[in-house]
């Protein structure tokens, strides 16, 4: 098992979760941070009292990607045979990936800093990306000789587009956060004093909404991406009907007749 990957801390209906390797500049994919990804989605998912979580990186960095200096050595993880170091993927770098994936709030992507190969996947993952003016991304696997081996050939060209992923892949260069906003990557861009305090600020209107149907809507826009428009229907369907008999729906309604606030109980 490896060090203390991920802080969690909530205040409020609010998560900060912390990628902590700042000394090395959170790198990435040693042995168990699978694990530790998998379980911090589920304690979040199981925490009905938590809307939205904050992720970013402790330190100077997001995360600069993987361990370069073990891949060099082939130690640890990658210095196995070819079963283990595949297995290594499925379960330990692809595992950081599918609990990304996983977590059923929104998650605002405060991105400190470089978010690097495996580093800017994880960024991409976050719902909302906000970007301190310092930081950097790029999906920098050919230049090691390596390939997008954690699904981001899946994910990225998705989020800006055939082209703009290939040109991140094909030359493996570094774009600022202005780029990145540009190209999609990013929502906005603040200075970096400014991040954390502008992420706050977005979770606490995220979290103004009945926390069952925000879930939903956010499981609806990930299923979206690979189901088919009759599935999505169908899934429509069956949660609009669900939500609607909640007693948020109720609250909702009555405080929109009643020109007033509504307070949301998850119920």
């Amino acid at each position: 098992m490896s060090d203390d990957l991920l802080l969690f801390e909530k205040t409020g209906h609010i998560g900060r979760l912390t990628i902590n390797r700042p000394d090395r500049r959170n790198p990435l994919g040693l042995a168990g941070d699978g694990d530790q990804f998998m379980a911090m989605a589920k304690r979040i998912n199981d925490d009905y009292d938590v809307r939205c979580v904050i992720m970013t990186g402790a330190g100077p960095a997001f995360s600069a990607g993987g361990d370069l200096k073990a891949m060099r050595d082939r130690t640890g993880e990658f210095g196995g045979d070819n079963l283990s170091l595949r297995e290594h993927y499925r379960s330990g770098i692809h595992g950081i990936i599918k609990a990304m994936w996983s977590i059923e709030v929104p998650i605002v992507g405060a991105i400190n800093g470089p978010a690097i190969g495996l580093g800017g996947d994880v960024a991409s993952l976050c719902d909302i990306r906000l970007a301190a003016a310092g930081a950097k991304f790029g999906a920098t696997f050919l230049k090691i000789g390596l390939i997008p081996g954690d699904g981001g050939a899946w994910l990225l060209p998705r989020i800006v587009g055939w082209s703009r992923a290939s040109q991140l892949y094909f030359t493996g260069e570094v774009v600022d956060a202005e780029t990145a906003c540009k190209w999609g990557l990013v929502s906005e861009v603040y200075p970096d004093a400014e991040l954390m305090n502008e992420a706050e600020k977005l979770a606490n209107r995220i979290i103004q909404q009945p926390p069952q149907a925000l879930r939903m809507t956010k499981r609806l826009m990930r299923d979206s991406v690979s189901a088919s428009f009759d599935a999505i229907m169908e899934m429509s369907a069956a949660m609009q009907t669900i939500v609607q008999r909640t007693d948020d729906h109720l609250e909702a309604v009555n405080a929109f007749f009643e020109k007033r606030a509504p307070v949301f109980r998850g119920k």
